[in-house]
């Protein structure tokens, strides 16, 4: 577990590019920064010596980093298997190194397999493979091949047909390149109406990069049975200044093999239904008002809602806002309001079923980019959907009346010195967009009944305090500020089923805690959080999530007269999560159960356990007399994910420590079932003399060095 810490520096993507209707106020943002940078500051040193002096400091401390890591090593303890799917696991992963391999850390998702003669990806094609009792027929489609140049407002829109094959698995494959200057962009794919997967890009460089996600889609079985509408949405921007096309090609295998769960039988959206008109379909808050008047099946036994939410704009930083009464703390820096907190909420017909708490994902152009090279953060590529057990809600959800779903996401308001209650909505932006996965009784007669659900929640414990010292001149100097929540929900009710009457409980267990501070007049930020949840079903087909994401992060900058800038960042964070059950995706232990063939495996009692932990340092520095920039960074991460078939005792399934120092792997182990994989990097300096530039600070206001 990581202790926690500090807070976040960073642009936040301009508006222009994230979403054209902020272009305006951000353009005005950064003029305003710049103004109040140059107001405040004394430094008198000539731009090209201020840029040469931190690219001296920064190639030094890279010396001193290297040398100090050069013998890092790492101790454990090998289990020793010996299975035909090491091997297969072990050929599938691809360690390219030419252009720059831009990676997220995560286990296996899929084995290796003969490949498809001449056909490979090009079209469908199949093929019997050799060798593997458990499966039979495979079929490779080619979805999407497309170069994302000026495409906001235009995606990518392609017509899915199932492959001649059987198949009860499909695995996706996303990859991409490009080279030039680029934001990170925000991506999503959907089936007709419905969100099937969220990723972000990495941020090229003038050399060019390439970046890859392998994904399990078997929960949206339901959908890749039927002929679809594929909707790929990736706004991205292009001109004389950010010159990256992102060049994707997306394709899906599809197969029949060991299956762990069954997939729903109907997946319902709740979006802003807009495949029709070929555009995206979330929701955007607050703007939007996230609610489907939806109705079901009356012969459903499981119902599962799946929300997807992320903050972009003034909300991508959400976890380091303060509280509101402290936005004008500093003259001159802009800070964001309604706290670092937020709640993403599922009603139904006005009553909440369940809550998530966000994973702070952090894009590759978060906090420092330096940071983020070869390595992405956590979840980078994948950003996970959160799964709320509406099942004790059939009792009345069943009746063929049209019911109200709706997603909001709120923060916190203070109520007085020491207390707050949440708000009705946060600041600019929240996308959106969630789905039920039905599982329905067999038979026409069949119809589900039952109690009224017992609702047992109240409102959160929020516990709040802050405080501001001024120095010698009466200017407020620093800013410290806790918030501290916790929460329970406990929803229950009987439904009759075609196997009977069941007692069906959801409930939630939260707690978070985050720790801020800003010192020397705003210009020096930490944060510290940390959220743990517990969430579980019980009485029918049941499942536990258990999850923690520690965070710590402290930066600070400055910036000359002449418009040149510096920043450093410092960052450790991680994910905890475990599963126990009968889950609605896949908890990345299927591809480790290939080995059973054609064997019962147990269902109900699988358990997985994830574990993973980064450790940052970055340095930034650009030159506006020069157009020039660069940024020096250090990444190291441990990732660990254990699992077990029958609820035992967990076995360590993958293992991966690795290690970066601008742009190079300097530290890579990594196992697969106890299996070392041998890894011959090439050390060497990579500075990065092309990153971004100018770097945008509407962001890093509150960053303003006095000098």
């Amino acid at each position: 577990m990581i202790q926690l810490g500090e807070k976040i520096f960073e642009k936040s993507r301009n508006a222009k590019d994230k979403h054209k209707e902020f272009s305006d106020e951000k353009n005005n943002s950064l003029t305003f920064v710049l103004n109040s940078l140059y107001s405040r500051v004394n430094l008198r040193s000539m731009g090209y010596s201020f840029f040469l002096i931190f690219t001296i400091y920064g190639l030094f401390y890279n010396f001193l980093w290297h040398f100090k890591n050069s013998n890092h090593r790492v101790c454990e303890n090998c289990v020793n298997f010996s299975s035909g799917i090491i091997d297969k696991l072990i050929s599938a992963r691809n360690f390219s190194v030419s252009p720059l391999n831009v990676f997220q850390v995560y286990q296996p998702v899929t084995f290796q397999s003969a490949t498809v003669d001449g056909e490979n990806l090009l079209g469908t094609s199949a093929q019997v493979v050799p060798g593997e009792g458990n499966i039979f027929r495979v079929c490779d489609v080619k979805l999407m091949e497309y170069s994302f140049g000026n495409s906001y407002g235009k995606p990518f829109i392609g017509e899915y047909m199932p492959p001649p094959c059987e198949f009860n698995r499909v695995i996706m494959n996303f990859t991409a390149n490009s080279q030039g200057r680029q934001f990170d962009r925000l991506a999503i794919m959907y089936l007709n109406d419905i969100e099937v997967w969220r990723t972000s890009t990495a941020e090229p460089k003038n050399s060019g990069i390439v970046f890859e996600y392998i994904k399990d889609m078997s929960a949206y079985m339901s959908l890749w049975k039927n002929p679809q509408k594929l909707i790929f949405d990736l706004g991205n921007l292009v001109d004389e200044t950010y010159t990256g096309h992102i060049n994707a090609t997306l394709s899906a295998r599809f197969y029949m093999a060991t299956t762990v769960n069954q997939p729903a039988d109907q997946i319902i959206p709740v979006s802003l239904r807009k495949s029709n008109l070929n555009a995206p379909s979330v929701f955007k808050l607050p703007s939007d008002i996230a609610v489907n008047s939806i109705s079901l099946p009356r012969n459903a036994y499981r119902a599962v809602f799946s929300v997807s939410a992320c903050g972009q704009g003034n909300e991508e930083f959400w976890w380091q806002n303060v509280l509101h009464s402290n936005t004008e703390t500093f003259k001159d820096v802009k800070l964001f309001g309604y706290s670092p907190f937020r709640e993403v909420q599922i009603l139904i017909d006005g009553h909440l079923a369940g809550v998530q708490w966000p994973f702070p994902i952090i894009f590759t152009g978060g906090v420092a980019p330096g940071l983020w090279r070869p390595i992405v953060g956590i979840d980078t590529y994948d950003l996970r959907d959160h799964v709320i057990d509406i099942t004790p809600w059939l009792s009345i959800l069943s009746d063929g009346l049209p019911h109200r779903f709706e997603i909001r996401v709120v923060g916190i308001q203070e109520k007085g010195e020491e207390t707050g209650k949440l708000t009705d909505f946060v600041g600019d932006n929240w996308l959106v967009s969630g789905k039920i996965f039905l599982w329905q009784d067999s038979g026409d007669g069949t119809s589900t009944y039952g109690s009224q659900p017992e609702i047992d929640i109240e409102d959160p414990v929020i516990k709040i305090s802050s405080s501001i010292t001024q120095n010698a001149t009466g200017a407020n100097e620093t800013l410290t500020y806790v918030v501290d929540i916790s929460r329970t929900i406990s929803i229950s009710s009987t439904i009759s089923t075609a196997d009977g009457p069941h007692r069906i409980s959801w409930k939630q267990n939260l707690t978070t805690t985050n720790y801020g501070q800003f010192t020397a007049q705003g210009n020096i930020q930490v944060n510290s959080q940390i959220t743990n949840g517990k969430d579980e079903s019980t009485g029918g087909v049941e499942f536990k999530t258990e999850y923690s994401y520690p965070l710590w992060c402290r930066t600070s900058g400055m910036m000359n007269e002449l418009g040149d800038v510096s920043f450093s960042a410092q960052i450790r964070r991680g994910l905890t999560l475990r599963n126990e059950g009968t889950s609605v995706y896949p908890t990345g232990i299927e591809p480790f159960l290939q080995n059973y063939e054609n064997k019962e495996i147990p269902k109900s009692n699988q358990m997985t356990h994830l574990e993973t932990i980064q450790n940052g340092t970055a340095f930034y520095s650009s030159s506006k007399s020069s157009k020039m920039s660069i940024s020096h960074g250090t990444l190291s991460q441990v990732f660990r994910f254990l699992g077990s078939s029958n609820g035992l005792q967990m076995r360590e399934l993958y293992y991966r420590n690795v290690a970066a120092l601008n742009d190079t792997l300097t530290y890579d182990q990594e196992r697969i079932l106890g299996r070392d994989l041998n890894h011959s990097l090439s050390i060497a300096y990579a500075g990065d003399d092309d990153m971004m530039y100018p770097l945008n600070l509407t962001r890093n206001s509150r960053h303003n060095i006095n000098s």
